[in-house]
């Protein structure tokens, strides 16, 4: 069982506060253009670090460390923290804020454009804990989730709707789905309102966290081929399987059948009702016997 957090000390000012006086202290204020949303709940902050499970060797890569609150407990928690902001005011701010710690480093970059390889230096055991920005969200977890060196885990804020098609089961699932459970088994941590940041988003957001083993179901299954199949069945709402890999593919509808029948799997069903085990059939199928 995971060890409980800390509640806030007395006397300790709140989060809301802290983060007033470090944006007064250094004329900062929030970029809508960057999705910037601090967090300012430490209820939901303890939850972040309770999924993250840090111990003192970790090395934990943040992305968009925004006013540091998350950081600083993570560089209570962690061996070594890296964090990658764009904002080169944030950078000069976290710089400054942390410059007592010898385990921080903040690397000044868009986090689309430098890889973990680059972040880390090294191939070492990392874990990615993060409040995501909305609009790049998709990207980052398919970066980090593609990447040669992957995290051991991730814990990411990221908006609540993203974090349903996340962890959606068999019936509900969609290409989100399957590209984060390709990699991994992704759980819900909690739900988190929009007044636990400042300025408050226009929506709700939800904590996920991704185990990522060295070992998963899709083992020996071609990963291109996976996400071929996958966009084509996804590609047209509503459609039967059939219809949806014939288009998708530029496949004839008869072969398209004799690849479902060997895989078997019924042509009517459509891609969200099939289960990872099925996909994988499919996709071992397809790669042994292309149409």
């Amino acid at each position: 069982m995971e060890k409980d957090v800390p509640l806030l000390a007395a006397g300790v000012p709140s989060l809301m506060a802290q983060a007033k006086e470090m944006m007064e202290g250094y004329t900062l204020k929030a970029r809508k253009g960057l999705g910037q949303h601090f967090l300012i709940s430490q209820g939901v902050l303890n939850k972040i670090l309770l999924a993250a499970d840090l111990k003192p060797t970790d090395t934990v890569i943040e992305v968009g460390p925004g006013l540091g609150v998350l950081t600083e407990e993570l560089l209570e928690r962690a061996g070594q923290v890296i964090a990658v902001e764009l904002d080169d005011k944030l950078v000069n701010a976290l710089t400054e804020k942390f410059k007592a710690y010898p385990n921080f480093k903040i690397i000044h970059s868009d986090i689309l454009k430098i890889s973990p390889e680059e972040i880390l230096g090294q191939n070492i055991p990392y874990k990615l804990v993060a409040n995501l920005p909305y609009y790049i969200t998709s990207a980052v977890l398919r970066q980090f989730l593609e990447a040669e060196i992957k995290p051991e885990l991730m814990v990411v804020m990221v908006q609540k709707e993203v974090a349903k098609n996340m962890v959606a089961k068999t019936g509900d699932m969609g290409l989100l789905t399957l590209s984060v459970r390709f990699y991994g088994n992704p759980a819900l941590v909690a739900t988190v309102p929009a007044g636990a940041f400042y300025p408050p988003p226009e929506v709700d957001s939800a904590i996920v966290k991704v185990v990522i083993p060295q070992t998963t179901i899709m083992d020996g299954v071609s990963a291109v081929d996976f996400f071929k199949l996958a966009r084509a069945g996804f590609g047209t709402r509503r459609k039967t399987l059939l219809n949806a890999l014939a288009q998708g593919l530029g496949i004839s509808k008869q072969d398209i059948l004799l690849l479902l029948e060997r895989s078997g799997i019924d042509s009517a069903r459509r891609a969200e009702t099939l289960s990872m085990e099925e996909w994988k059939g499919l996709c071992l199928e397809y790669t042994v016997n292309p149409c």
